[in-house]
């Protein structure tokens, strides 16, 4: 950790990005430190966090929403009763001040994340729940759909040949870990109307696609076993994946009310899940 003497003899953005790489290397380690919390700091380290801020308030370049942030923090870091929890929202948010104020963005894959690696044998499955992605185009949209999936008990993904690669860096930046901890395959699943999947039984799944011109979410009549499909962010779902659903459960619509009267595929996805998880 560089000494505060030193770091206030750097040029301002240079000192400001310094800053940025301490606290966010202090946030990683809380958020990896297994229950040990604020105990993982030394006296030393934490008067550190307390005169850096301290010589952050000093600085007028700042707004006066920064100000107060920095006056909030000033207090946890001075504080000798502070938990875990009040340390890292302070760091969190000191951090963030310093990125917009050095003209840095951050993504959600590159917020600290405390789950560590991802335990299969924890997910809660609702077997027989599949989802086809139908020719995402997206790395980001697949990652994250890869990530609503799995939070939502789907139990396999199917991909279409044309789908964006699941292992992509961007895909697997957005989706966290979830590529590694829920099945999926590559497979084209309509090459013929009737060639959908089936269960154990040997039984049809009831297929749906989630495409605009269908039954409100509200009221379609989610299975408790079955295929959704969601597809192309440009084009939609597919002729025959359509011709498929329709022979099945149809479609389901997400009702809009703005003038754009569209979503993102993957939100549009997260939303026809958590409708879809609450049928047991």
């Amino acid at each position: 950790m560089i000494p505060l003497y030193k770091l206030e003899k750097l040029p301002r953005t240079q000192k400001l990005r310094k800053l940025v790489k301490i606290f966010s290397a202090a946030e990683n380690r809380l958020c990896m430190s297994a229950g040990k919390g604020a105990k993982i700091f030394t006296d030393m380290e934490l008067n550190f966090f307390y005169e850096a801020v301290k010589f952050l308030k000093d600085d007028v370049t700042f707004s006066k929403d920064a100000k107060n942030v920095f006056n909030e923090t000033f207090t946890v870091f001075q504080s000798g009763f502070a938990n875990g929890g009040q340390i890292r929202r302070a760091l969190n948010c000191v951090k963030h001040i310093l990125l917009a104020e050095t003209g840095s963005d951050q993504a959600d894959w590159d917020f600290t994340d405390s789950s560590g690696q991802l335990d299969p044998q924890k997910r809660q499955i609702f077997e027989g729940k599949h989802v086809y992605l139908e020719d995402i185009r997206s790395p980001f949209n697949v990652g994250a759909m890869f990530r609503t999936a799995e939070s939502f008990g789907v139990e396999k993904i199917f991909l279409s040949p044309f789908c964006a690669d699941p292992r992509h860096r961007r895909a697997e930046r957005t989706a966290m870990g979830c590529i590694d901890i829920i099945p999926w395959e590559r497979r084209e699943l309509f090459t013929e109307p009737a060639n959908a999947l089936t269960d154990c039984s040997g039984e049809p799944l009831p297929v749906f696609a989630l495409e605009t011109g269908g039954i409100p979410l509200e009221k379609f009549p989610f299975p408790q076993r079955g295929l959704l499909i969601a597809g192309s962010e440009e084009l939609g779902v597919s002729p025959r994946a359509l011709e498929a659903a329709d022979a099945s459960l149809g479609r389901v619509s997400i009702p809009c009310y703005g003038t754009k009267v569209s979503l993102n595929v993957s939100v549009a996805f997260g939303i026809a899940l958590q409708a879809w998880a609450r049928v047991k």
